[in-house]
């Protein structure tokens, strides 16, 4: 295709998407599942447009789906504005690490004893699957963010974490099979890959994002300057986030998410004798440079128009990568595995995981259902099986992990697509008359 043709059709879905958009909303579909049919309509099978061979093209697909999860990581943390500190984090903590590590086991058994593959190479699977998606979890997030429903919290928080908290065990696989130095005794993996790259990771991310905002906040309340360009600046923090991490060897992915985390804490430096504008909740009636320059306002308003831009970059990653997602599933070679492998991950295997790492957590029978349901496999999953592609994983195993990988990933956004709407809505009025039913006991009521 022409670089015409290709501007008219990129025009055409986007503005397509945009006069769809209030129709998407009334049907039991995602956008992820619209990107996912175009890809394979212009995949090979079809059109012949696309052709992201993922095997000759591990490095460039590689470079795509990591900037796309980076940014997708960073608005997430920027969106939970739960205190670090709070009990309703323990939670995802547990499925981002309990529920992530049972996973890996146990699609690593699979991996072993049924489709017999090596033992690096079953681990690995289980790396590359254990992950939920940030952008599409985030999407049942639907209170309000600063007090939001524990299931929906939760799913956001985990998606977050485990992209990051993944990236350890994606290494023992590669180890495993000899393309990854471990150490002796696993002692570089326990020490370095594990440890270190997850507390490094999460301590950089949540230094940087504290110092850089509280900074932006104090030189715009007191002096005036560094208005403006909040596009550089979500861009610039998640690039010096990630690249500091890389750099010390710890995890870049958990530093861009604690990063905007940590943007999302910073607190208003009010001065003495100093009052909060009328109507600026909600930003309405003052203009963009006088609340930024506010004393009461200036964090609000630098977090909300950083978070404006990169929800604008995260729809148009979530779409570029789905699209190429659906156009490489002509390149998954149609395994007879794959047709018990995805059912049993995604209805046996997340659930059994859930559960082991939900026990003591007080959890209502449907919210230990719906989270054991919605482990919504995305990008992270993507990145990672290319990630182990560069890393040089061939022959039929990588045949096997891209056909495994590529298919769950798909029937996950088909699946949970079709049934986010219904059941978070029947979720959600059943939370609302169960309070209704609580407040009808309550004394004086």
């Amino acid at each position: 295709m022409s670089l015409a043709e290709w501007a008219l059709s990129i025009g055409a879905l986007l503005v397509t998407m945009v006069l769809a958009g209030t129709l998407l909303g009334r049907l039991p579909l995602s956008s992820a599942m619209v990107y996912l049919a175009l890809g394979w309509l212009l995949g090979p099978d079809v059109a012949d447009v696309l052709r992201p061979d993922p095997v000759p093209n591990a490095e460039l697909l590689g470079w795509l789906a990591e900037a796309g999860l980076l940014i997708s990581l960073f608005a997430v943390g920027l969106r939970l504005g739960v205190p670090l500190r709070d009990r309703r984090w323990r939670l995802p903590l547990r499925l981002a690490f309990v529920s992530m590590a049972a996973m890996v086991a146990m699609v690593a058994a699979l991996g072993v004893w049924l489709l017999g593959l090596p033992l690096g190479a079953a681990v690995l699977l289980g790396a590359i699957l254990a992950p939920t998606d940030p952008v599409l979890a985030a999407g049942v997030l639907t209170d309000d963010p600063d007090k939001p429903d524990r299931f929906g919290f939760s799913l956001a928080a985990e998606g977050g974490l485990n992209d990051g908290a993944a990236f350890p065990f994606v290494l023992l696989g590669l180890g495993l099979l000899g393309l990854h130095p471990l150490g002796e005794g696993l002692l570089r993996w326990w020490s370095v890959d594990l440890l270190w790259s997850t507390l490094g990771g999460i301590a950089i991310g949540a230094a940087l994002g504290l110092a850089t905002g509280r900074l932006v906040v104090y030189l715009r309340s007191r002096h005036d300057e560094a208005v403006g360009l909040d596009e550089f600046l979500g861009l610039g923090l998640v690039g010096m986030a990630y690249g500091i991490a890389q750099l010390c060897l710890a995890s870049g992915f958990l530093a861009v998410f604690a990063a905007g985390l940590a943007l999302h804490r910073v607190r208003e430096r009010p001065q003495p004798h100093t009052r909060p504008l009328k109507a600026a909740d909600d930003l309405q009636g003052h203009p963009y440079a006088t609340l930024a320059t506010h004393s009461h306002h200036a964090s609000a308003t630098m977090r909300d128009s950083v978070l404006g831009f990169n929800e604008q970059l995260e729809r148009l990653a979530e779409m570029v990568l789905v699209l190429v997602l659906g156009a490489m599933l002509s390149y998954a070679r149609p395994l007879p595995a794959v047709w018990w492998f995805v059912p049993v991950a995604m209805l046996l295997l997340r659930p059994l995981s859930v559960v082991l790492a939900t026990v003591g957590e007080g959890l209502t029978l449907p919210q230990r259902a719906l989270i054991g349901w919605f482990g919504i496999r995305g990008i992270g999953s993507l990145f990672y099986l290319l990630f182990a592609l560069q890393f040089g994983l061939a022959g039929d195993v990588a045949d096997t992990l891209v056909s495994l990988t590529l298919w769950t990933v798909a029937a996950s956004i088909v699946a949970h697509g079709l049934t986010a709407q219904p059941l978070t809505g029947r979720y959600f009025a059943w939370r609302a008359r169960k309070r209704a039913a609580r407040a009808g006991r309550s004394p004086g009521a």
